[in-house]
């Protein structure tokens, strides 16, 4: 009952903009609110959208009200032993600030994300509330459910620009049976060498993390293809009670790396997110730099001008953007569009939402 009355207001209030032209700020926990360009416009909560609409252990699936607190469903999925093997980072000193909802329209994953894929690769089906004030379905509950486009999995990190996620149907995946992290002090190079390697062979490698000479290294999966693959690699065993603050600390972004980023950030520099070729050799940039993804996500806090960074990432094979610091109108989550793309980014924004109502240059400035 509350879902429809939360529904109804929402829909209300869509119409209602839409006949007077008024910007809409789609807004969860507002975890994620320095992510982006500035967000302007009312605010359209969605944390009455809340509940587990259905959820069925054995078929591996999820329905979710987009505006549930992400720890709740964490904590659902996991007293049966199952997970969002992408994890999703739960930014902001307050966890449960973070919503269903919000990670999709981020499309934001943590270390696993080289390894299992990222959060569209888990987005079965989703309800969408468009710019006309109508509710629209896509995709469903099971893998494959193939009709027409697959706007579902468009939504992950659309940044709430084609409409308002309401609710979301996810594949989950069971909690592996061990893992063991190991550590190796290696300078960057050679890390990132390592990693290039070890990506090639039939290892159950789960995470990696380099950071002032030092690469963390997690192993997921049976026991026996942990404990062999340690043999394989050595490495220091980093104890589990330690290692498993690492990681979280690392997903969440509350780790020594971030906190330095943030006084960083006070005194003028940025955090830039580079997202590059895994085999990239080191960049030559200047400031503090934390490797993930096996080599493929590098984060960089700098005081360099962002044209500097955007080359750097085009020559390793990818693209840079802007995180947390520096100004926001600089800000773009989607990569530097050629004229035929921006096109097709307008033209879809055009069909959901045609009188550019909602979420306004989060995702990209011309949009």
């Amino acid at each position: 009952m509350k879902m429809t009355v939360a529904l109804s207001s929402l829909i209300e209030t869509v119409r209602q903009a839409a006949g007077d032209g008024r910007a809409l700020r789609i807004r969860g926990g507002g975890s994620k609110d320095f992510y982006g360009g500035t967000p302007v416009g009312d605010i359209l909560d969605t944390r009455d959208l809340q509940g587990i609409l259905s959820y069925e252990p054995s078929e591996l699936v999820v329905t979710v009200a987009a505006g549930t607190p992400l720890i709740s469903l964490e904590a659902l999925l996991a007293q049966n032993g199952q997970c969002l093997a992408f994890e999703p980072p739960r930014h902001g000193s307050d966890r449960r600030h973070t919503t269903v909802g919000g990670m999709v329209a981020a499309g934001l994953a943590g270390p696993a994300r080289a390894v299992v894929g990222g959060v569209r690769d888990y987005v079965l089906g989703a309800t969408l509330l468009n710019g006309k004030g109508e509710l629209l379905s896509f995709g469903g509950q099971v893998m494959k459910n193939v009709a027409g486009y697959d706007v579902s999995r468009l939504l992950a990190g659309s940044m709430g620009t084609l409409g308002v996620i309401c609710e979301v149907s996810l594949k989950v995946l069971p909690i592996a049976p061990m893992t063991l992290t190991l550590r190796f002090d290696l300078d960057q190079s050679t890390a990132l060498r390592r990693l290039n390697e070890w990506a090639g062979q039939p290892l159950p490698l789960s995470a990696s993390a380099w950071w002032d000479d030092v690469l963390v290294l997690r192993l997921r999966g049976a026991e026996a293809a942990v404990q062999a693959a340690h043999r394989r690699l050595g490495g220091e065993i980093i104890p589990e009670e330690f290692a498993h603050g690492f990681w979280e600390g690392l997903r969440d972004q509350r780790d020594e790396f971030f906190h330095n980023a943030e006084r960083a950030i006070e005194s003028g520099a940025a955090l830039w997110r580079l997202s590059v070729a895994p085999t990239a050799p080191r960049l030559n940039l200047a400031g503090e730099q934390l490797i993930e993804w096996g080599g493929a996500q590098r984060w960089v806090v700098t005081t360099a001008l962002p044209a500097v960074l955007q080359e750097a990432a085009a020559a390793a094979r990818g693209h840079a953007t802007l995180f947390r610091g520096g100004p926001r109108g600089d800000a773009s989550v989607a990569a530097p569009l050629s004229a035929p793309l921006l096109r097709l980014h307008r033209q879809v924004k055009a069909a959901f939402d045609p009188h550019h109502l909602f979420n306004r240059q989060r995702l990209h400035p011309a949009l």
